[in-house]
């Protein structure tokens, strides 16, 4: 019996939102930035266990360490990329 991963989600939100980000998150999600213009995604978190989301999470520690300014997971790629690693994992 097979089942299939939720995948990412594409939060939007206003600038009044920014405060209450933490808020919209759904248990089981995570949220993370990403590219340029820091688009904000909410991945489920069992993409941290994936060998190819854990090597995104080594470029974004040797980048950024553990200081993310955007006050969540800050992704150093291009959306591009992210979406394409992230749509093998669902």
């Amino acid at each position: 019996m097979g089942f299939r991963l939720p995948g990412i989600r594409r939060a939007s939100f206003s600038a009044n939102q920014a405060s209450s980000r933490s808020l919209e998150v759904p248990k089981g999600y995570l949220a993370v930035y990403v590219g340029e213009k820091q688009k904000r995604f909410v991945i489920p978190i069992s993409y941290l266990n994936q060998p190819s989301f854990q090597d995104l999470l080594s470029q974004a520690q040797e980048e950024f360490g553990y200081d993310h300014p955007m006050g969540g997971l800050t992704i150093p790629c291009s959306e591009y990329v992210f979406q394409q690693i992230t749509s093998q994992l669902e």
